[in-house]
């Protein structure tokens, strides 16, 4: 998997260059991206570095749509708790809800020791949302953040750190 490399300030970041984000931090890895036995024909979805920065270590996730329902991009689907926040998880795509990582019932922090592969939070069988972003698109859209975060103190401490 190549990876493109972020730094603004005090944030650094990697992001897969084959994945596709959404504006609301959420990855979605194409089908056949990441290697799942039942699942290669699903999008996986999970939050950005950025977003397990700002969480911080999850404790638990919760989904609230049965497997082979409809879902639309918006649509509440969930929720997690951190350590720093607890977050409603949307759906960024349109289609089939295939299912939650089961993993994330044995160990939550998965999603952030493993961003990008293991900790996927759940999959969809479908297409994205209309205005998904490329991985270049993603760290325009984060740089603009993270510059606004910079000029706002209550947000100043909460974007320090280097990838483990």
């Amino acid at each position: 998997m190549e990876f493109v490399r972020f730094k603004h300030a005090r944030f650094s970041a990697s992001f897969p260059s084959s994945y596709r984000y959404s504006r609301s931090h959420y990855w979605m890895a194409p089908p056949g991206t990441l290697e799942n036995p039942g699942l290669e024909d699903f999008w996986r979805v999970g939050f950005t570095k950025f977003a397990t920065r700002m969480l911080g270590e999850l404790v638990e996730a919760q989904f609230d749509v049965a497997v082979g329902s409809p879902v639309n991009p918006g649509q509440r689907i969930g929720y997690v708790e951190g350590f720093k926040a607890a977050s409603d998880v949307f759906c960024v795509l349109e289609g089939t809800f295939a299912g939650k990582n089961d993993a994330l019932d044995v160990d939550a922090c998965i999603v952030r020791s493993s961003t990008y592969v293991d900790g996927w939070l759940y999959a969809v069988q479908g297409v994205p949302e209309e205005d998904h972003l490329d991985v270049h698109g993603y760290i325009a859209h984060l740089d603009a953040i993270i510059t606004r975060m910079q000029e706002d103190p209550q947000y100043a401490s909460d974007t320090h750190g280097e990838d483990p």
